[in-house]
């Protein structure tokens, strides 16, 4: 069932079971569980079936801090949400990225990776993905091309990745939900506050606001308490909960400062380069968007990471330019870069691979193939990268973000040692050389002046069992709101080397399983 809520008079009172304010990765699969399922399922949608700049406008704020993205540009602001301009790429976080890890502070979730392993594999249709088998082994075995490097698995190995179509959830899951008799779907119905009980514990409406001010309510029976989903990305679910201060004066959700704190994005960006100096098939390691099912990308292992301080993170290896295309980096370098490449040991080249080098001269460096390499790598939680709201309104009334980006001395440190570790077993192997980009040289230099991320907003709303160290429990529900949940990548406590999608969509469908026994 669909309604344009531009539709409906002013003061209109909807009820509902289930209330889920936001129709993208987290809130299209929670309403999906609920077809047929004899619960009132109101999905709530900001825009429309389609882009509308004026709605798009919304999601303007203020950043500071390290450089970043413009915010209106990182979310899409109608049905479907930020699935319509994603590429693709799913795999599942990994074992370590659950547990407490000494050397990350603020690392661990409330369960291990087992937990999420079958919502990971009910997730996998969703998603148009095939079987959930993220072993690297299984896709070498498919297909005789695919011989990984002959790496040291105690150092370095393959991690894989799935590809999506990708699937466009506007499109896909338009009709289902349309069609759905107690899943109804409202488009144009901004959210503009969450209003509390008198006594903070619970969500007593949820307010919708047009932009001639028009207003309408939704809430529960004196039957049955309605529960509340926000599944908007992390960035709009902590503006609501932060600008709905009229009972919680810090918002809700917010008793210990914590709603906001430890945004976290994947450091996505170009961080060196790769010479292979003998024959090897990379047909693991290609991509070809839109054919590609699945490749292999490069991760330190989980003792690596312990021993050297390391975040998790993988390096891709992408063929560079051939001859007659743009200019590569080894292209531009004179005989006497290249010779010094060649020698050079900062970045990681051992004696070995220093050995091989000497039966390679310098015009043969730019004959073998080349490879950018290029970093997914997590941010280390970090209180001071965090979201608050700015004097300034929307045109609906509610505070636009102020976003403070801030990176840490981990966060270059495992940049830096990921690359030397692979320049280190190429050396080893003799099969390559690896130089790194000249800012991240210097152990302790600066960031460069543009960081790219993922377009990945995660942390803000973090998941841990105590209120003083995370705003939602282990079931995603707010601490101290009874009838709260959060869904999305703002809840990771940390981010892992991943893309979220796989994990946003494997958590809301276990929150959907909660919410479900709940409503019973």
């Amino acid at each position: 069932m669909h309604t344009d809520a531009r539709t409906l008079a002013d003061g209109t009172t909807l009820d509902a079971d289930v209330c889920i304010v936001g129709a993208g990765a987290a809130g299209i699969p929670i309403a999906l569980e609920f077809i047929g399922a004899g619960r009132r399922v109101l999905l709530l949608e900001g825009g429309g079936f389609d882009r509308d700049d004026a709605l798009q406008a919304r999601y303007a704020g203020v950043v500071s801090g390290q450089s970043y993205f413009p915010l209106e540009a990182t979310r899409l602001h109608y049905f479907g949400g930020t699935t319509g301009h994603w590429g693709g790429f799913c795999a599942p976080l990994d074992p370590i990225d659950f547990r407490t890890r000494a050397w990350v502070s603020g690392s661990g979730w409330p369960f291990g990776a087992e937990t999420l392993t079958p919502f990971y594999a009910r997730a996998h249709p969703l998603l148009d993905l095939g079987v959930p088998d993220y072993r690297a082994a299984t896709w070498q075995a498919a297909d005789a091309r695919n011989v990984p490097l002959p790496l040291d698995h105690a150092v370095m190995h393959e991690k894989i990745w799935q590809f999506s179509a990708p699937t466009r959830f506007g499109s896909r899951f338009r009709a289902p939900l349309v069609e759905a008799r107690d899943v109804h779907l409202l488009t144009h119905a901004v959210v503009t506050e969450l209003r509390l009980r008198s006594d903070g514990t619970a969500v007593e409406t949820v307010e919708v606001r047009q932009a001639d001010g028009r207003t309408l309510q939704v809430r529960g029976s004196v039957e049955r308490p309605m529960q509340v989903v926000l599944a908007c990305s992390t960035l709009q679910n902590v503006r609501l909960l932060l600008a709905s201060n009229a009972v919680a004066a810090a918002g809700v959700g917010n008793a210990h400062d914590l709603v906001g704190r430890h945004f976290m994005e994947h450091l996505e960006m170009p961080v060196g380069t790769a010479v292979l100096l003998r024959p090897q098939s990379m047909h693991l390691y290609a991509l070809d968007f839109g054919r590609t099912k699945a490749r292999a990308e490069l991760v330190a292992s989980e003792a690596m990471q312990e021993r050297l301080g390391l975040l998790n993170a993988s390096l891709s290896l992408d063929p560079m330019p051939t001859e007659g295309e743009a200019r590569s980096t080894f292209e531009d370098f004179s005989a006497e870069e290249l010779e010094t490449f060649r020698k050079d040991t900062r970045d990681g080249l051992t004696e070995a691979m220093r050995d091989s080098a000497r039966s390679h001269d310098v015009e043969s460096v730019r004959r073998q193939p080349r490879f950018a390499l290029f970093t997914r790598q997590e941010q280390a939680p970090n209180a001071a990268s965090r979201i608050t709201l700015t004097r300034e309104r929307d045109a609906f009334g509610v505070p636009r973000v102020d976003f403070h980006w801030a990176l840490s001395a981990r966060d270059r440190h495992t940049m830096q040692q990921t690359v030397r570790l692979l320049a280190r077993e190429f050396g080893r192997l003799g099969i390559g050389r690896v130089q790194l980009r000249d800012w991240l040289r210097a152990d302790d230099g600066p960031w460069p002046a543009v960081v790219s991320g993922g377009w990945h907003d995660i942390g803000g709303t973090r998941m841990h069992t105590s209120p003083r160290e995370g705003v939602v429990d282990a079931d995603c529900r707010v601490h101290g709101i009874a009838n709260l949940s959060l869904a999305g990548a703002g809840v990771f406590p940390t981010a892992g080397a991943a893309n979220p999608t796989l994990t946003i969509v494997a958590l809301a469908l276990r929150l959907a399983e909660r919410l479900k026994r709940v409503t019973a």
